[in-house]
């Protein structure tokens, strides 16, 4: 099973709202998911980003995959 750690898009048409979830990369983006650790709301000035780090820590330690955006977020935030 290979698991990743992704953004799942929520809010309405043009409004987005990111929740940062652990999902098995074979399901859909805004399907099922293991567990939540956090979200993303760009909308804000400057955009808002909140994350259970040590959960993040413990899944990356466990072998999950942070796609390019995740990543980016992380380290903008300090969390790796």
């Amino acid at each position: 099973m290979a698991v990743k750690i992704r953004l799942r898009r929520v809010g309405a048409k043009k409004a987005p709202f990111y929740r940062i979830v652990v999902a098995d990369s074979r399901f859909p983006r805004d399907g099922r998911f293991i567990e939540e650790i956090g979200y993303y709301d760009p909308l804000k000035e400057p955009s808002v980003v909140k994350v259970d780090a040590d959960k993040a820590k413990e899944w990356i330690a466990n072998g999950a995959q942070p796609t390019d955006t995740v990543k980016a977020l992380f380290k903008k935030h300090d969390v790796l």
